[in-house]
């Protein structure tokens, strides 16, 4: 793609900083910008301070997919105008204890080992070689990679991008710059723009009967796992754990014997692809069918399941219901269904690729996936290779959503991740000897069973603590009968 000099990157999350290496070993480009909305790089691995949490602003819009609205923008740039008060959900789902789920290894980038700190409750649990790493080592991980070479003077924090249009051949980003009492806003042309702002920032909440009056009948009962914090606000209280997904399971786990005996884990029983059921196969865990409908007038906290029984007094409901996928900057390129249709290899905009995309996939092999898109996403602008015709892409597009389907699976690189890791690396290429870009390896045999074998630890210290709480509660049930 000649002619491309000027590059903006929406977002310093782990997308956005191996996007910004690619771009910068390509040494092809004139001006590279990053834009990140945080206080600091990091994405989804940023910690909150104590004081700040989410909020769940309102129900029908969280339910429809639809509350994150576009800004609006002032008449004339650049400009000062008073502060916005205008809620962006960017948050971070981060809690002190919170860890990776996988192995680190299926996380790390290829060339940037991530280093070998092991927390003590990760080794209590899953032994001296535990395989999981606490989030402040992630985070300093992806803000060690734009440490190297410079990159971090690419990056502007505190920057909110607005709108991406494009306008006479190129690409401008209206941008705002929070200040204390009044905003900055003001606009910059690129000739490209790499989308890595993540899509885990808007919870999704889905309609339950009943649902809004309860929260407003008792503030602070209704949260999403987004601002799970820890385990001790909930000490002794009626909880009530939405989800079977990793948050979901994550959330139940942590306030056995914490919260009310028992937990109760709606599950509706669609298990996770990776981890079965075994988190919920505790006997301080009481799993649930789906809710009918909620009861909250006359004083009542009741909630009443689709299997015909119900909890009375209810303090507390945590939805580990995932995230909508918002792009509220991109009005002309809307998200359906949870997905943004018209992505080729989930990378390129195919009507335009001058709009690429890193990040726009389902759990699995992340970090290393957005690798791999990086160096295709930074190759293209370069020049270096060319794309397949539309015809193709669409093709790529139908194919997928026959086999697939049309939604957030749509996304999901799981279970084929050899083929997408090496389809990528094939029309990414190499870079000729003497030549400048990133290298990308072919798909390592192994990587697969360490990205299973971290499940299967997760699912074996499970089990340990199922069996011994089982086994506990044995001896005390045969103590009382003697």
């Amino acid at each position: 793609m000649p002619g491309i000099k000027r590059v903006a990157v929406i977002g310093a999350g782990p997308a956005g900083a191996i996007a910004v290496d690619a771009l910068a070993q390509e040494q092809a480009f004139d001006v590279i910008r990053v834009f990140e909305r945080r206080e600091k790089v990091g994405g989804c691995w940023v910690q909150d301070p104590a004081h700040r949490s989410p909020q769940l602003p309102d129900f029908k819009t969280l339910a429809s997919r639809t509350a994150d609205k576009p800004h609006d923008i002032p008449s004339s740039l650049p400009t000062y105008v008073p502060r916005s008060t205008q809620y962006r959900h960017d948050e971070t789902s981060v809690y002190p204890l919170l860890e990776t789920n996988i192995d680190y290894h299926t996380m790390e980038f290829s060339q940037e080992p991530i280093p070998v700190k092991q927390t003590s409750r990760s080794i209590q649990r899953h032994g001296p070689s535990t395989p999981f790493r606490h989030h402040t080592v992630v985070q300093e991980y992806i803000e060690g990679l734009l440490d190297r070479k410079g990159y971090k003077d690419f990056v502007e924090c505190g920057v909110t991008v607005e709108r991406v249009e494009k306008v006479n051949g190129s690409w401008k980003l209206t941008l705002r710059k929070a200040g204390s009492e009044r905003d900055y806003w003001w606009a910059e042309e690129f000739d490209a723009v790499v989308v890595a702002s993540g899509h885990y920032t808007v919870p999704h909440v889905p309609y339950i009967d009943g649902l809004e009056e309860f929260a407003s009948a008792y503030p602070g009962s209704v949260e999403h796992s987004k601002g799970y914090r820890g385990a001790e606000k909930y000490r002794q209280k009626n909880v009530v754990v939405i989800g079977a997904s990793v948050s979901g399971m994550d959330i139940a786990r942590d306030l056995i014997g914490v919260a009310q005996h028992p937990v109760n884990a709606v599950v509706r029983g669609k298990w996770h692809p990776y981890f079965g059921k075994s988190a919920f196969d505790h006997t301080d865990i009481k799993t649930r069918s789906a809710i009918k409908r909620i009861e909250s007038t006359g004083g009542r906290r009741t909630i009443f399941f689709e299997d015909g029984s119900h909890i009375d007094n209810v303090d507390n409901i945590i939805f580990g219901t995932g995230y909508s996928w918002t792009l509220p900057f991109l009005p002309d390129f809307p998200v359906i269904n949870n997905r943004l249709p018209g992505l080729y290899l989930h990378i390129f905009q195919r009507q335009d690729p001058t709009l690429a995309f890193v990040g726009a996939i389902a759990a699995g092999f992340t970090f290393k996936a957005f690798e791999w898109q990086a160096v295709l996403a930074a190759r293209y602008f370069a020049g270096r290779v060319e794309l397949p015709s539309i015809a193709e892409q669409e093709k790529w597009e139908t194919d997928r959503i026959a086999v697939k389907g049309d939604g957030v699976p749509f996304t999901a690189l799981y279970p084929n991740f050899e083929e997408y890791f090496e389809t990528v690396r094939q029309l990414a290429g190499e870079p000729a000897p003497g030549q400048p870009g990133r290298r990308l390896p072919k798909f390592g045999k192994g990587w697969r069973e360490l990205f299973d074998g971290g499940h299967q630890r997760r699912i074996e210290a499970w089990k340990k603590e199922n069996e011994a709480r089982s086994g506990a509660g044995n001896s005390i049930a045969v103590k009382a009968r003697l």
